[in-house]
């Protein structure tokens, strides 16, 4: 009759399910843009783009920025002296302290939900 075990519309398929080869092969073919670029996967990229975005931020301000940190020979083998000299180190550490978001955040009051506090204060 024609009839091969195993074909569709068998028993066999609907009691057995398809074999761990057979999705992974599904899974190779899907492309690139079929797996990461979907609405379910946003998240995931606004995590790492904002780690990576942070990381960035940081890393350019201390190399940029730091008083510590010295990228000329000349400014490393300066090291640290005693006198004027070290009254400006100490200005530029305080300087590079009292960044504009620390400053900010001083003059913020820190309650998390302030409107909640207060009505429940009341």
């Amino acid at each position: 009759t024609g009839h091969v075990l195993g074909g569709e519309g068998d028993a066999y398929n609907r009691t057995h399910p398809p074999s761990a080869k057979s999705q992974t092969h599904h899974m190779a073919s899907k492309t690139w843009r079929e797996i990461w670029i979907r609405p379910e996967v946003f998240p995931i990229w606004i995590a790492c783009g904002g780690a990576v975005g942070l990381a960035a931020f940081f890393s350019v301000r201390q190399v940029a920025c730091s008083p510590g940190f010295r990228i000329t020979k000349a400014g490393r083998a300066e090291g640290c002296s005693d006198g004027a000299e070290d009254k400006v180190r100490v200005k530029e550490g305080e300087r590079w302290r009292e960044h504009w978001i620390r400053r900010y955040l001083r003059t913020q009051k820190t309650e998390i939900f302030p409107g909640i506090n207060s009505s429940m204060s009341k």
